[in-house]
């Protein structure tokens, strides 16, 4: 009778398995599951019949005492039944994982609050749908104004855990998927959600009685009061120093200034520090209003998430900023140890070329005047090498918008600078050329005058009208220069100007009254003494040319104007008429 027993369940348990299977095979087909959740449904309905047959086998045990055959039968299979769950187990808790690596979770709601959040699908309904369905229904418990806690119990079926209000609406059902996904039993993850509703609803209806409304109401108000008592402590604090400001740039003379660079004038400091005061007043203000908001609407419930966004408005961008500081600091510290290497290099070479210009340190063939144009040209290769080695530790250097402005800079500038490249290069064979310095008396091209600046790009000449003429760097080095003053001082300038007389002078005569003319003139030096030159014989008349040294070479037109001025006195006290000879003139006694 009992093996008969035995067999008729042994024959139960199959079918029970195989339309378990086949359930669970129209299931999938149904509800469009994915592989590894119908693997999860099958092992958990299979580890539901192995219990079940662990059960009877365990009651055949306990009737088959004494007989051993029967008993090693029985203790096998039993066995047999344990080791396949286990390894059951160790396959549901991969599979879970599996899932979870890719798993999307919805959060189940009550006015905003996340109560916990749903995984799984049951039956049809995906878990968007049910995480919706779900908070539906909590919604409808927490506005009905008859809700009993104690009616909302957990009523268990075959395989699931109901939660259930007054015994007819489901609010919802604990599967065992549900279960196995967060590691726990079906009862305890009911009991879970139970609490957490419970609890939720109850914290909502006390959050919003009106003794709480009227507290908050009451709250906001002081926050409002605070709010007005602290702008307008403010507003006075920055009247009070836009006060200040205004004495104390009245007593301000000189201005700002950095060092040499003067940044603003005196009359324009006051205007500058008071809209500067007031700019920071208008932040400060804006700033206190802002931050209050996200206090106020922490108060109520319902615009309690916007306290986090509003916050995060101001503190995302301070701690990527603080952050982005944080990890540039040992860039900052890299660039800075390159600069001072380049600032302690620089003042090196410049003390070197400083003492080559004074003459404390001589190089065979380096004039001293080369010294500080030379001491230019390397400091701006120093700069330009020091910028190409801190480039790769800029912020935002590796970027490709960054490179893009770069090179579209250079394109830019290479471009555009052509003319001036061309002038730069020009200044600096000027410069190691040496045609003229400063302070001289040149002629370039048709500009004559004297040099009052000389740089890398332009000459500037000041005439003798004092007419400032600019000359590009290019057009010296393509024009033709004359320079007045070289030679002025160590042998002296020669000037000259030349005088015809008739062949009835004679032309020792001519020398005698040129040279006391000469001499008689300012500026003329004479040792070495003026001389006379014969440079034609012409038809009518003979050309005499005066030559006299001067060391002034900036005062040309006076000497010249004097000269002229002698020689006409000299030859009228002669009584030679200082006329074409080819020009008569017939005069009346």
């Amino acid at each position: 009778m009992l093996r008969r027993f035995s067999f008729l369940f042994f024959l139960i348990c199959i079918s029970l398995k195989l339309a378990a299977q086949t359930l669970a095979t129209d299931s999938v087909s149904k509800e469009n599951l994915t592989i590894n959740e119908v693997t999860l449904i099958k092992d958990q309905q299979q580890k539901q019949i192995d219990s079940l047959v662990s059960i009877q086998l365990k009651k055949q045990l306990s009737a088959a005492q004494g007989d051993q055959a029967k008993t090693r039968e029985l203790e096998a299979k039993l066995k047999e039944i344990s080791r396949n769950d286990s390894l059951r187990t160790i396959q549901q808790t991969a599979e879970i994982k599996k899932l979870k690596q890719h798993a999307v979770g919805y959060p189940v709601v009550l006015n905003q609050d996340t109560l916990f959040t749903i995984f799984t699908r049951t039956g049809s309904f995906s878990a968007k749908e049910r995480a919706a369905g779900i908070s539906k229904k909590i919604q409808t418990l927490y506005e009905d104004a008859f809700y009993a806690p104690d009616s909302l119990q957990i009523r268990s079926t075959a395989d699931n855990f109901d939660l259930v209000y007054k015994n007819e609406e489901i609010i919802l059902s604990v599967s065992n998927l549900d279960g196995l996904w967060f590691g726990k039993n079906n009862a305890q993850l009911s009991s879970d959600y139970l609490a957490k509703i419970r609890n939720a609803i109850k914290a909502e209806r006390a959050a919003h009685s009106l003794t709480n409304w009227l507290k908050r109401i009451g709250f906001c108000v002081l926050i409002l009061i605070a709010l007005y008592l602290l702008v307008s402590a403010i507003s006075w604090l920055f009247s009070k120093s836009r006060t200040y400001i205004q004495m104390r740039s009245r007593r301000i003379i000189n201005g700002l200034k950095l060092g040499k660079l003067k940044i603003i004038a005196a009359k324009d400091l006051e205007m500058v520090f008071v809209k500067l005061n007031n700019f920071l007043q208008i932040v400060t203000t804006l700033l206190i209003i802002y931050l209050s908001l996200p206090l106020l609407f922490s108060v109520f419930p319902e615009t309690e998430s916007w306290t986090n966004t509003l916050l995060n408005w101001i503190l995302a961008p301070l701690r990527a900023a603080f952050s982005g500081i944080l990890a540039y600091l040992p860039n900052l510290f890299t660039i800075g140890v390159i600069y001072l290497i380049f600032k302690f290099a620089l003042k090196a070479v410049r003390y070197f070329f400083i003492e080559i210009g004074k003459g404390n340190i001589q190089l065979n063939g380096f004039h001293a005047d080369w010294a500080i144009p030379t001491f230019n040209i390397l400091r701006f290769i120093l700069y330009a090498f020091m910028l190409v080695i801190i480039f790769p530790y800029l912020p935002g250097s590796g970027s490709a918008a960054f490179q893009g402005v770069s090179v579209f800079l250079g394109i830019l500038i290479s471009l555009g600078s052509s003319s001036a490249i061309t002038n730069i290069v020009a200044g600096l064979v000027i410069t190691y050329m040496r045609p003229f310095k400063r302070g001289d008396r040149v002629k370039i091209g048709e500009v004559t005058g004297d040099i009052i600046e000389k740089t890398m790009l332009v000459t500037r000449i000041r005439t003798i009208k004092n007419e400032d003429v600019t000359v590009p760097n290019s057009m010296v080095l393509s024009s033709s220069t004359v320079n007045y003053s070289a030679q002025a001082g160590p042998l002296g300038l020669i000037l000259h100007y030349e005088v015809t007389l008739g062949y009835d002078v004679d032309w020792k005569k001519a020398y005698e009254l040129l040279i006391s003319a000469a001499l008689k003139t300012e500026y003329i030096l004479n040792d070495p003494a003026p001389f006379v030159l014969q440079t034609r014989l012409d038809d009518y008349y003979v050309s005499y040319e005066i030559n006299a040294y001067t060391r002034e070479a900036g005062k040309q037109a006076l000497i010249y104007s004097k000269l002229l001025e002698n020689i006409q006195d000299e030859i009228a006290a002669a009584g030679i008429e200082l006329l074409s000879p080819a020009y008569n003139v017939i005069r009346k006694e």
